[in-house]
């Protein structure tokens, strides 16, 4: 067999090899599929959950993983029938509800009770946000969220892979372009030449080329098509609008699969936007086109949101016995709320 065919879904040198994990928990979503999920950093460590996107899997975060492990508490998982999470066993496990179950079983897995955590998700990570937004895990554990390169409707539609007018035409091509079942095959040169236009900026390297390449050929076409009928579909403007958590959105200028015109919207719809950021030139794969952008972002939200919350609900108790002891005995103590509630509130206070 040819060594091209025996190769690995990740990069095997460099910036983008995935690092070893810790520990690798079992979790098992609503319908009993198992979720392959990987924990990296101190256990004490604040939180960080990683959502990847279509076709991709756990190594595609393997630079903000890296980055992230030493001070963070870094929690990533492959969606179903990626990487490492096998393949749903029929039709009904390929839609929005079951992308959410997986994320909650996720959450109440490896996550402690009021837990607070930043949620990164990239395309279709970020959309497993908008499917989960009402449900109670993610409001318990979501002190803040990054949604990049994603979008809540109408993604063949706005796409810009094919080089036409936005129509119909363009639309059912498109369509049927994202949605073949044609393998993909070994990683080739030419390959990478067709992957570097559909999905990355003119700038990416051959090193991130290479990387990207290995993970997307890993996908099982059966499993590419399985979810592309579900992106063709996806509409989740309401679940956008009913993300609570303080969300940053993130997108490249030149982003072909979920175009700036999806962030735009995002930050408009978002209650709590805390605003949108363009990367000039990058495609749609910005954690690994622009990882040092993609981590910082990150990490603020996690010293805004999970660090300064965890500090405020260790001086309430303080606050309280000062209270008590200054002879207000008939006073009830304050009520007590979740740390990503608390972030919430903050963020909406201070805007």
């Amino acid at each position: 067999m040819s060594p091209l065919l025996r190769s690995p879904g990740h990069a095997v040198r460099g910036t983008y090899v995935p690092p070893a994990p810790v520990r690798e928990p079992r979790v098992v979503s609503a319908d009993g599929s198992l979720v392959h999920v990987e924990v990296f950093g101190p256990e004490d460590a604040p939180a960080v959950v990683l959502a990847h996107g279509w076709t991709c899997s756990i190594a595609f975060w393997a630079a903000q993983i890296r980055a992230l492990a030493p001070d963070h508490r870094v929690i990533a998982y492959d969606q179903r029938g990626h990487g490492r999470s096998p393949a749903p066993l029929g039709p009904l496990g390929y839609s929005p509800k079951a992308l959410a179950d997986d994320l909650e079983a996720v959450l109440e897995a490896t996550l402690g009770p009021g837990e607070p955590a930043v949620l990164a998700g990239h395309s279709m990570g970020g959309m497993t946000f908008m499917a989960a937004a009402e449900r109670p895990a993610f409001r318990e554990h979501a002190a803040a969220v990054l949604l990049c390169s994603t979008g809540p409707a109408r993604l063949v539609g706005e796409a810009t892979v094919l080089p036409l007018p936005k129509s119909p035409l363009r639309r059912r091509l498109t369509g049927a372009v994202l949605g073949a079942r044609a393998p993909l095959g070994p990683v080739t040169p030419v390959g990478k030449r067709v992957l570097k236009y559909g999905v990355m900026g003119p700038g990416a390297s051959p090193e991130q080329v290479d990387a990207c390449a290995r993970i997307v050929h890993a996908c099982p076409s059966p499993v590419r098509y399985g979810w592309s009928r579900v992106l063709e579909a996806f509409d989740e403007e309401a679940g956008l609008r009913a993300i609570e958590a303080p969300t940053a959105v993130l997108v490249g200028s030149a982003d072909k699969l979920t175009p700036p015109v999806h962030a735009r919207l995002m930050d408009e719809s978002l209650p709590h936007s805390l605003g949108l950021t363009t990367l000039p030139g990058l495609g749609h794969m910005t954690p690994m086109e622009g990882p040092a952008a993609v981590t910082g972002a990150i990490r603020d939200l996690v010293t805004t949101y999970v660090v300064a919350s965890e500090a405020a609900a260790a001086e309430a108790p303080s606050v309280v016995g000062a209270a008590a002891g200054s002879g207000a005995s008939g006073a009830a103590a304050p009520a007590a709320t979740s740390p990503a509630k608390r972030a919430a509130k903050t963020a909406k206070e201070s805007a």
